[in-house]
């Protein structure tokens, strides 16, 4: 396999769509560092696992030899992303946005090598644009393009508002790779219109047109929704690892599998060789703990992975789980109130939110946090207060 072969495979990994892969074959080729972008609006001050799934990508650029470009949206944050949006997202203050991004330059050094790593800020030129630019900008779309976008398209049918300021924001995103002239931008599938509208900019200023890569979005903790803070269903590069490893390990056995894919360093075929061990017998909590480990180890250190597994066999499987219960297989979409009235922990689906509210719901030792939680697949340990378990299948 040639070098060229070896930097498209691991580019290709864990991808949703490369746009388009013969020009980042050509790009490639050309011997020098390409320009990987990223960029970032600081709407909240903490990262989650979520979007390391694209830091990773950027960090196999840094790899393979490329420049990369974290760009953090301190102007675009003002104006507030309307991607997935179904209403008008409030605007952040230029104080909210600042002390923000502070944190965010802390958090992506933990995934990103800061020598190899350029920062920059799009007010830099978007600031700069003025009245008279902003109208030229506006004037390289159409109301009747930027409503082909979905959100924008259902909430125009639907008779909800859509402030005019959203329809800059694509344009906004786009302008930023015509400053710093991206030969890549990678971004969340969510993404996708706004980093082809970098493409059109580029080439109406006669650039190169970017290559786009999207990701796809991680699912979180509950086993349904993207993984986000509003959800409640995320994991903080942050949290302290006892925690990060308690959320890692009340993931199902079935989306542990994308959690290795778009969140583990390890090669592709140790990871097939996992699945096989798996097939063959093998524990798939054991599995888990690699991954929980690997995580922790990267975001913490190698003694503090270490110190939360101990502390998580400690509490949960010698201590507070019996070696025997009783079993129940359920459909999957059985909401966790019914869950736990049928597996006979509580006696009404009344008692099972009246636990859940006051903490004394768990699932593999995580506390469940969501009333109305729907399991994802798999099986693990349902326990209420300190007596009650109950091993569950869900498929």
């Amino acid at each position: 396999m040639s070098d060229l072969d070896k930097a498209l495979a691991e580019i290709r990994r864990g991808t949703d769509e490369i746009l388009v892969e013969e020009e980042l074959v050509a790009k490639l080729k050309l011997g020098r560092p390409l320009r990987v972008k990223l960029g970032a609006d600081p709407t909240a001050p903490d990262i989650h696992l979520g979007h390391t799934v694209i830091l990773n990508k950027l960090r196999q650029f840094q790899a393979l030899g490329h420049e990369v470009i974290f760009l953090i949206g301190d102007f675009t944050g003002m104006v507030g992303d309307p991607s997935g949006k179904n209403s008008t997202r409030p605007p952040l203050t230029k104080e909210q946005v600042l002390a923000n991004a502070e944190t965010y330059k802390e958090q992506v050094y933990k995934i990103l090598d800061p020598a190899k790593t350029r920062i920059e800020f799009n007010s830099s030129w978007l600031g700069a644009l003025g009245a008279e630019g902003m109208l030229r900008l506006a004037s390289q779309q159409t109301v009747a393009r930027m409503l082909e976008r979905d959100d924008f398209k259902k909430r125009y049918g639907s008779g909800q508002s859509i402030a005019i300021h959203e329809f800059m924001y694509p344009l906004l995103q786009g302008y930023d790779s015509v400053a710093l002239q991206a030969d890549v931008e990678l971004g969340g599938t969510d993404q996708k219109f706004n980093l082809l509208m970098g493409r059109e900019l580029q080439k109406a200023e006669g650039q190169e047109r970017q290559v786009v890569i999207t990701m796809p979005l991680l699912v979180g903790l509950d086993g349904v929704k993207k993984m986000s803070k509003s959800a409640n269903n995320y994991i903080g590069v942050s949290d302290a690892p006892s925690e990060m490893f308690g959320k890692i390990m009340s993931i199902s056995d079935e989306l542990m599998w994308d959690y290795f894919e778009l969140l583990s360093f390890r090669p592709l075929e140790e990871i097939a060789q996992f699945k096989a061990d798996i097939a063959n017998g093998a524990n798939p909590r054991d599995v888990k703990f690699t991954l929980a480990k690997e995580i922790i180890a990267r975001f913490h250190d190698e003694a503090a992975a270490e110190a939360a597994q101990q502390e998580f066999t400690s509490r949960f499987a010698k201590k507070q789980i019996p070696d025997e219960m009783p079993e129940f297989e359920f459909a999957e979409g059985i909401a966790i109130a019914n869950l736990l009235k049928d597996a006979g922990l509580v006696n009404t689906t009344s008692d099972a939110l009246r636990m859940i509210r006051q903490g004394g719901a768990k699932i593999d030792g995580a506390k469940i946090e969501d009333t109305k939680l729907v399991p994802a697949a798999g099986t693990a340990v349902y326990q209420v207060g300190k007596r009650k378990f109950a091993r569950v299948t869900v498929k």
